[in-house]
Parts: structure tokens; C-alpha cells; sequence
């Protein structure tokens, strides 16, 4: 795992979902949406989580602000705002944290949400959504206060102070959004959650939004978990980028040496996917057979096998299909569960700039 004291350092974290069935609603089986997820986040840096819809990438960013409570695991977070016996600094378990202090803890750490739509309250304006985590935490201080509080929070993300008496269908999905990120940076975080902030905006927009982030990120030291599918846009943001699969990581790297030099045949395949804006670059498009196996009855072994090209093999098929690899150190700053990553020739893509 990357080297130096983490901000955030996820150890072992399960989240699996009940499946309820019969007359009387009984546990029949659970959904292994997360499933021994480990990584560390160090400050100032960005981690792009990645991977195909239903992996578990976003379940991760909500059970790491405990809005889903996790099922095992340790969720260790460098607190400074903790009062009382607790130290400025320390380390402490967002998981087992009791509803008191974790309400403290939460103001260090914030989620900006994938839909600007349904994360905004329609019914209240401007003011009254970036004036609410103030409230709730009792920091605002007076009146006028606060609305200063509100215009320096719009003019952090470029929207003017005219506009907060607005409501938010009076605004554009972009601008949506800029609310969103503003609210999370209401109460001062160390550590913002990005659930994919910029999938539902169109991608002129994606651009500003992006640049908007790594702006903020420069100017109040923030650190970002950033989750998304697009992987040309996790190049651009992410220092080290974790890639996800079926609830389990399959491969964490810094950003430039994964799409340089991927380990795991799972990295490969998505990477083919991306478009390269150079009509001289031709690039074989790797297309994987067969659908994502659901996470109540996961494959035995490595989850990823129904799919792989290469676990299709007379000698790699047995151990591939009954033995669950591990996340493991291939090179000097990556790690892969793939049984045979030393012996694959993969194909990595070198991405622009977006």
C-alpha cells in the first residue's frame, strides 16, 4: 500500500445486503456488494475507485461516511475535530464510532453526490441548502454571518452572490453540481467522497467541473475519493487509482504506471475501452464474453475467471475457478489479485490531458 501516514485507511470492509424471501421475510441469502476492500488515501492526494455499474464503488464511498453501515471492517480516519479526551490528530474508526462523535467527524468528511437533481432539496433555495450544515452543526453564527458564509461558498465555486435566492430548477446541471460541491464544502472537510460528480453533465461540462475540483483540491488541501467509470476522467484527477470488480479490488497503482503498464486482465479490458482523440492511434477493443455474474452467488475463485481471456486456458483454468487470489505486490507501486500477473503481456494506453 502507498508509503507515509494516511488521511483515510480502509481495512478489511465488508457491506453485504440481506435477500429476504417467504411469507415471513426471512434471510435467504445476502448481496456481497463490498467484499474485503483495503486501501489507504494519504492527504492531498486523490484515489480514483473504478469499475463497471454494480462493483460496489459507490457502496464503498457510503460506507466509508457511514451512511451504510458496514458489515466488518475498519474505516481509519486522522481526526482534528474531536473534542474532549481525543487529541487533535488522532486516528480514529469510523466504523465503531457512537452517533455523537461520528456527527463531529462527519464535518471533516463530505460526499458530493452523482445526481445534482435528486441531491438538492427542490424546495428549498440556495441559501436555505448551503445554509443547512451550519445549522445542523450550530457554526453559523448570526444571520448576516451566515449569508457571508453562503456568498464566499458560491464564489469558491464560481457562481455569483445574486443567485442564492434562486432555487435549484432555476439552474443548469453544471451549476447544479457547482451547489453540490459547494455544500460539501461547507463545513471545512479533509476528505470529500466523489460519487461519480460529473457522469450525469455533458462533457464540455465534465471539463470544468473537473478543472473546478483540482482548483479546490490546490487551494484548500483537500483529499478526494473519486469514483467513476469513465477512466479517461480518473486519469486526469487520480494520483493512484483502485479498480474494482464484483464487490473485490483487483488492481491499485498509481495512475500513470496503471495505464501504462496494467497487471490485471480486468485493468486491460477497460482500458481498451478508452477513446484516445488521435485518429492515427488504432487500438484493438477487448470485448469480455458473457455478463457481470451477480453478487449473491459470486464465482468460486477469482470472480473475474467466467470472464477472463486468459484464465480460459488448459493451465490456468483449475486454479483460476477454485482459488480466490489475494491482492498482492507486483512492481515497486502496484498490486493485483491475479494468480498469473508475472506471466501476462498485458496492453496498457497512454491517455491525454482531458
Amino acid at each position: 500500500m502507498p508509503s507515509g501516514a494516511p488521511l483515510l485507511e480502509v481495512k478489511h470492509l465488508k457491506k453485504y445486503f440481506p435477500v429476504e424471501g417467504g411469507i415471513l421475510r426471512r434471510k435467504v441469502g445476502e448481496v456481497k456488494a463490498v467484499d474485503d476492500v483495503s486501501f489507504v488515501v494519504r492527504e492531498g492526494e486523490t484515489l480514483g475507485l473504478v469499475g463497471e455499474s454494480g462493483c460496489g464503488k459507490t457502496t464503498v464511498g457510503r460506507t466509508i461516511l457511514r451512511l451504510e453501515q458496514p458489515t466488518a471492517g475498519r474505516v481509519l480516519f486522522r481526526s482534528a475535530r474531536l473534542e474532549a479526551k481525543e487529541e487533535a490528530g488522532a486516528v480514529v474508526d469510523l466504523a465503531a464510532l457512537d452517533r455523537e462523535r461520528l456527527k463531529r467527524v462527519r464535518r471533516e468528511v463530505q460526499m458530493i453526490f452523482q445526481d445534482p437533481n435528486s441531491s438538492l432539496n427542490p424546495r428549498m433555495t440556495v441559501q436555505q441548502i448551503l445554509s443547512e450544515p451550519f445549522l445542523i452543526h450550530a457554526t453559523g453564527g448570526s444571520r448576516a454571518e451566515l449569508e457571508e458564509r453562503v456568498v464566499t461558498l458560491l464564489g469558491q465555486v464560481g457562481l455569483r452572490s445574486e443567485q442564492r435566492g434562486r432555487y435549484p430548477h432555476q439552474f443548469s446541471a453544471g451549476q447544479r453540481q457547482r451547489i453540490g460541491i459547494a455544500r460539501a464544502l461547507a463545513l471545512q472537510p479533509k476528505l470529500v467522497i466523489a460519487d461519480e460528480p460529473v457522469s450525469a453533465l455533458d462533457v464540455s461540462i465534465q471539463g470544468q467541473v473537473l478543472n473546478l475540483l483540482e482548483d479546490l483540491q490546490g487551494e484548500l488541501g483537500l483529499t478526494y475519493v473519486f469514483i467513476a467509470h469513465d477512466l479517461s476522467v480518473v486519469e486526469h484527477i487520480s494520483d493512484w487509482v483502485a479498480v474494482m470488480y464484483l464487490g473485490r479490488l483487483v488492481e491499485l497503482a498509481p495512475s500513470e504506471e496503471l495505464y501504462r503498464s496494467p497487471q490485471h486482465p480486468y485493468t486491460e479490458a477497460l482500458l481498451s475501452a478508452v477513446q484516445v482523440p488521435d485518429p492515427d492511434v488504432q487500438r484493438k477493443r477487448i470485448i469480455l464474453e458473457g455478463g457481470v455474474p451477480s453478487p449473491a452467488h459470486p464465482p468460486a475463485g477469482c470472480r473475474f475467471h467466467t470472464r477472463c481471456p486468459y484464465a480460459a486456458e488448459p493451465s490456468r483454468r483449475q486454479r483460476c475457478s477454485t482459488e480466490t487470489p489475494e491482492l498482492t505486490q507486483a512492481g515497486d507501486r502496484q498490486w493485483v489479485a491475479c494468480h498469473f500477473a508475472a506471466d501476462l503481456d498485458l496492453r496498457g494506453v497512454e491517455v491525454p490531458p482531458a
